[in-house]
């Protein structure tokens, strides 16, 4: 809950850089999550298909944060390119 908890409340944040920083702290509940579920797959608590499966979805959701992350700084980048006249 707390990556989708993250990205929610730094949306509500009044700047984008607020929002990029919320959306590090999903980044890291993120990984937070994939050692959790190494651990239940180490101790058996979860099938190792079901690990594959759930680990595979946390990396997507990762690669989707970097690419909002990216996306960001290029808009970024423009709006002070065009701020400076180039």
């Amino acid at each position: 809950m707390s990556i989708p908890t993250n990205i929610v409340e730094g949306r509500a944040k009044a700047s984008e850089r607020e929002f990029g920083r919320f959306l590090g702290y999903a980044l890291s509940s993120a990984t937070e999550l994939e050692y959790h579920l190494i651990a239940c797959r180490d101790l058996e608590i979860i099938k190792e298909s079901d690990f594959r499966s759930l680990v595979a979805q946390v990396i997507e959701v990762r690669r989707m944060i970097h690419g909002l992350l990216g996306r960001m700084k290029t808009d970024s980048s423009r709006q002070e390119n065009r701020s400076l006249g180039r």
